[in-house]
């Protein structure tokens, strides 16, 4: 179970104090599928990259399987289960595929048809893929399906994905809510997925809406996609506090 702990994120800019996260505190329960949505520049990102590490909270605490985590590094995170997918996942220029999915996997006799299993998910072959350099030569899209295949891989106990429809084609978009499906049918993971795609929304069990820094809204995709599809030209009322836009 994740515990996420009046979190506060702030920056000092020349002009003062900029407040990022305002107080958010969420339990997100085992095996469940939630995701997080809400306006550009709200803080989704940045409070996902605190639950893997990759950013510090100035105040707040982080819970992970009851073990308090906030003081861990991503190293750490990551051998207790946590994983990430960037939004713009870094390039590895000498290794290649199947370098990346043996890492994570950790296993040093990966066989092909288990790679191959991976990057099916993520609507890649293997023959195309796994002896090609994570360099310049791969798209931004196949960096990112090589990348979610990866955390595929490492079978975390928690998958945290930042917006993984971004530069994927509509078929291995499909390949990849399948995937998503499909592993949180069988109960494998915990995943927080950051999206504002209504496909992968409608999958969640709760829809986290984050905007201006807090949590404005949480509920059911059920209840929560027709209120933020409802208005696709104002203000979205989902994304309002007492009746102030954020």
């Amino acid at each position: 179970m994740l515990e996420l702990q009046h979190i506060n994120y702030a920056v000092h800019e020349p002009d003062g104090e900029l407040g990022i996260l305002k107080d958010i505190s969420l339990a997100v329960d085992d095996h469940r599928l939630v995701v997080f949505t809400g306006p550009n520049g709200g803080g989704k990102t940045t409070l996902a990259k605190i639950v893997m590490g990759l950013v510090k909270p100035t105040t707040g605490r982080i819970l992970w399987n009851g073990e308090d985590i906030t003081g861990l590094g991503i190293t750490e995170r990551a051998k207790m289960g946590i994983s990430y997918g960037f939004q713009q996942p870094p390039r590895f220029k000498g290794l290649t595929v199947r370098d990346l999915l043996t890492i994570a996997a950790g296993n040093g006799k990966l066989s092909k048809d288990r790679c191959c299993q991976y990057l099916t998910k993520v609507g890649l072959c293997a023959n195309d893929y796994l002896d090609r350099e994570v360099d310049a030569s791969l798209s931004g899209g196949e960096v990112k399906r090589i990348e979610i295949a990866t955390i595929l891989a490492r079978n975390a106990q928690l998958m945290i994905f930042d917006e993984p429809e971004a530069g994927i084609d509509l078929w291995s978009f499909t390949r990849l809510t399948e995937t998503f499906e499909q592993i949180h049918r069988a109960g494998r993971a915990t995943m927080i997925v950051i999206s504002h795609q209504e496909r992968i929304i409608s999958l969640a069990d709760e829809v986290v809406v984050i905007g201006d820094g807090s949590i404005s809204h949480r509920g059911s995709a059920d209840e929560i996609l027709p209120e933020i599809l409802a208005d696709t030209t104002g203000a979205c009322p989902v994304l309002t506090k007492g009746g102030a836009a954020l």
